[in-house]
């Protein structure tokens, strides 16, 4: 299928969309409409129209400065998609800036076209996407990573990040923020640690560091040094480091630090306490201290988060 953007008399870029198999179709009529925005204002100031085609599974034929991967809403992940995986390696190979959003990543990654390149995805598809592709190098804190002819985006929403940055690679920053402020959102500086969760393993045979884990979630303002959470498992502190770790991925210190934040996030973004209160609470004594760890985990300051994400906050 095609939509109207196409055949525009000025000079324009060509852009396919990817409508395969389960994909998000909120986001692919969501760029189509972002990319007639676009060309509104481009119509007004003779800058380059963007050429849209959407294309089916048996419609991948053309050829295209930018191809568009969305996410996908079915769980696939691509595996038997070899028209699609042909497709994008002959486009690129063309010099086709290649993208993804969310889990469209897998169909990058099963053309073979990450070998070495900075990638994100969604955050809660981290270990999946490593494990399946660990020749990419995967930062999924960032919202949207351009590695010149490969360009990727975060989360399901985040095909928003991505039409902006085509937009603004060929129609300039004006064009971009004239969408930007036309669909109400902002156009820069969004990151993905300001939304991810932190979802500590369990699914691990070690009964006492599991055990440990849940006293940590309800204790989190008490002593979780390295040398009284190894008194409590009752372990020397050397062995517990390496357990800890085994089962949980994490070393125990950035595992506290996390926890401790976790908890911070979900007061600010439920109760009225003050920060201070909020930070003690969670075991910061140094209030200065709690503020430099919350931004290094979540990207903001806590004042910022509550803003942004408090029940009570300004919308």
């Amino acid at each position: 299928m095609t939509n109207h953007l196409q055949n525009l008399p000025n000079a324009s870029v060509s852009i396919a969309i990817l409508a395969y198999e389960g994909v998000q179709m909120s986001a692919v009529l969501g760029l189509e409409d972002l990319f007639l925005i676009a060309n509104r204002h481009a119509a007004r100031t003779g800058s380059v129209l963007l050429r849209v085609e959407t294309l089916a599974a048996d419609q991948l034929r053309g050829t295209f400065a930018v191809v568009i991967v969305p996410p996908n809403l079915s769980g696939a992940r691509g595996d038997g998609d070899a028209q699609v995986h042909a497709f994008l390696r002959a486009e690129h190979r063309a010099g086709a800036t290649i993208c993804s959003a969310c889990a469209g990543i897998f169909w990058l990654a099963g053309a073979g076209l990450l070998r070495g390149r900075e990638v994100t995805t969604h955050w809660a598809l981290e270990a999946e996407f490593a494990a399946r592709c660990p020749e990419a190098a995967l930062q999924t804190d960032r919202i949207l990573i351009d590695d010149d002819d490969i360009v990727t985006a975060g989360g399901m929403m985040a095909w928003i990040d991505l039409g902006l940055f085509v937009v603004e690679r060929f129609g300039g920053p004006e064009a971009m923020t004239f969408v930007a402020r036309h669909l109400l959102v902002d156009p820069r500086g969004r990151q993905q640690s300001n939304y991810r969760t932190f979802r500590p393993a369990v699914a691990h045979d070690d009964a006492a560091v599991l055990t440990l884990q849940h006293w940590m979630e309800g204790h989190v303002d008490a002593d979780l040094s390295v040398r009284a959470l190894a008194l409590r498992a009752g372990c020397s502190e050397r062995t517990f480091i390496r357990r800890f770790k085994a089962a949980t991925g994490l070393p125990p210190n950035r595992y506290v630090q996390t926890l401790r934040i976790e908890t911070a996030r979900s007061l600010l973004e439920q109760s009225g306490r003050t920060i201070q209160d909020i930070g003690w609470s969670v075991g910061y004594q140094d209030i200065s201290a709690f503020g430099r760890v919350f931004k290094s985990v979540t990207g903001t300051t806590p004042g910022d988060y509550r803003t942004r994400f408090g029940l009570a906050a300004p919308r």
